[in-house]
């Protein structure tokens, strides 16, 4: 029986295996992207809201609200933009680039608009701090159980 090539002269059984392979990769990619884009918002337990809107929670992380509305100073805690969580955080939320958020701080910083977040280096470490003080609020990319932390609903949903 003789195989079948196209006018290039590759063997369509080849050709085949080789889509398929493909295929299997973008699926693979696009499901790692997906599970990298999920992110769930952690707050320190004593006195963070158990729901936020999507929009609250975005002005609260471009430093355009500073309190809580029982006046304490709300602390952001981010991971360091050179991470991969890091990186999602910077796209999904702010629209930005690791190196663009990095300078939108400094401005706000410099110009006296807000307090920079605090960066982390692992999620251990940005746990942590939002147990810690008072106000804080975090980003996870997935749930952890931690009694001195709670997860905060961003429009009904654990994870956006």
């Amino acid at each position: 029986m003789k195989k079948q090539t196209h006018k290039y002269k590759i063997p369509v059984l080849l050709s085949g295996k080789v889509f398929l392979l493909v295929v299997c990769m973008l699926l693979v990619s696009m499901v790692s992207k997906s599970q990298q884009s999920t992110l769930v918002a952690i707050g320190n337990s004593s006195d963070v809201p158990n729901d936020l809107a999507l929009s609250e929670l975005k002005s609260i992380l471009m430093g355009e609200k500073q309190r809580w509305k029982n006046g304490d100073r709300i602390l952001i805690a981010l991971m360091k933009t050179n991470t991969p969580l890091g990186k999602t955080t910077s796209s999904k939320i702010y629209d930005m680039t690791g190196d663009e958020l990095n300078k939108f701080w400094l401005a706000l910083v410099f110009q006296g608009k807000a307090q920079a977040p605090k960066f982390f280096s692992s999620t251990e470490e940005l746990k942590n701090f939002v147990a810690q003080n008072r106000g804080a609020i975090g980003i996870l990319d997935k749930p952890i159980t931690d009694s001195e932390i709670k997860f905060i609903r961003i429009d009904g949903q654990q994870s956006f």
